[in-house]
């Protein structure tokens, strides 16, 4: 069983651009994107590592039912706590370590957005003791800019 200094699975990829929703309603993110990795789906607390830092983030695994319903595709939305700079195409290492809740379909924008800060606010509690990964285990980058799971 996973502890908070024991990683469940660390990904690795390059940010790919979204929709832009999450900089839209106050919760901008690294996309990577997760189709065919057994990851499991929900929200997570975890850390991204770039090459010159390393950020606590909330993180969210799914379709993005909310928006796409059962259609949507499985992406990888980190939102990198206390962050604002521009990393689209940056290589990063993304540490998903406590499974904070199941991914849920929200009735509106709004709703979403609440569950969102208590996500923030459970990552940021979460982060306050936790130490970030070292020398996590890592398949390098493939070539057509998809991420490989690791465990």
């Amino acid at each position: 069983m996973a502890t908070e200094t024991t990683p469940i699975v660390t990904v690795h990829g390059g940010v790919e651009r979204g929709d832009r929703r999450g900089r839209t309603i106050g919760f901008p993110t690294a996309n990577l994107a997760v189709e065919d990795t057994p990851v499991m789906d929900g929200v997570w607390a975890g850390w991204v590592r770039r090459d010159v830092s390393v950020h606590p983030a909330a993180i969210s695994v799914g379709t993005r039912p909310t928006f796409y319903g059962r259609v949507g595709f499985r992406l990888l939305e980190a939102h990198l706590l206390d962050f604002d700079e521009d990393i689209y195409d940056e290589l990063v290492t993304v540490t998903l370590v406590r499974r904070l809740r199941d991914t849920v379909r929200f009735a509106g924008v709004d709703e979403l957005v609440q569950q969102l800060h208590a996500d923030v606010a459970a990552t940021r509690d979460w982060a306050a003791t936790a130490a970030p990964p070292e020398g996590d285990l890592v398949i390098p980058f493939t070539p057509l800019g998809r991420m490989i799971l690791t465990a």
